[in-house]
């Protein structure tokens, strides 16, 4: 099951668990559509991987199923994308 994570990592943007600009690779890294497009060219910059939609959880299934709440922010911010 996807964690969901509530942020971007480049800039600390709420992405809520409905996001429609939420994106991530196959670890999970989670960024916004702004950063995966502008600043990372839909690579992520943790591991090179594609970045793309992140599916939503349908909101029947949040509360046995709830997102994460842990943030991850790179202070330093984006770097290219891991080649």
């Amino acid at each position: 099951m996807l964690q969901l994570r509530p942020s971007c990592e480049c800039c600390d943007r709420d992405l809520p668990p409905d996001a429609e600009d939420a994106r991530i690779c196959s670890f999970e890294c989670t960024f916004c559509s702004g950063c995966a497009d502008d600043r990372l060219g839909g690579r992520c910059p943790n591991c090179g991987g594609e970045l793309l939609r992140r599916p939503r959880r349908p909101a029947s299934k949040l509360a046995r199923f709830p997102a994460s709440s842990e943030r991850v922010f790179k202070p330093q911010g984006c770097g290219a994308p891991a080649g």
